[in-house]
């Protein structure tokens, strides 16, 4: 039996972010929701004030020996820009920002050394499209 791992990442709209995601082998489910706030189950109208502080995020849960979550940061880094406070494209609003939810210590480490990758290329290149 196989033994899944989850992701909890942010940045802008879930649904772009599950879009992207669905297509990686590996991934075996993608939950849209809220996090990081501090209303208990805050409707999308609540959010939207930016009081909840909530941010739009998808829980992924994937299988780690199909793909790794150093391969589902690296795809959050490419997917969408880290550089815009609170906004991504046409979305605009603290639930848009760009987030990432470890689920313990090991990735705590792993993303952070996959931000400090980014930031990086970023200071490069000026852009998160690589």
């Amino acid at each position: 039996m196989e033994k899944l791992k989850n992701a909890t990442l942010g940045g802008g709209c879930f649904w772009c972010l599950e879009a992207v995601y669905s297509k990686l082998e590996g991934v075996k489910s993608i939950a849209p929701g809220y996090a990081g706030g501090t209303k208990l189950n805050p409707t999308y109208e609540q959010v939207c004030t930016g009081n909840t502080g909530h941010a739009e995020v998808i829980q992924i849960d994937f299988d780690p020996q199909k793909t790794s979550y150093e391969t589902l940061l690296d795809w959050f880094w490419r997917c969408h820009d880290p550089t815009t406070l609170n906004r991504q494209g046409g979305d605009i609003g603290t639930q848009y920002r760009s987030v990432i939810f470890y689920e313990n210590e090991a990735q705590k480490t792993t993303a952070n050394v996959s931000k400090k990758d980014a930031e990086k290329y970023l200071n490069v290149y000026g852009t998160n499209c690589y």
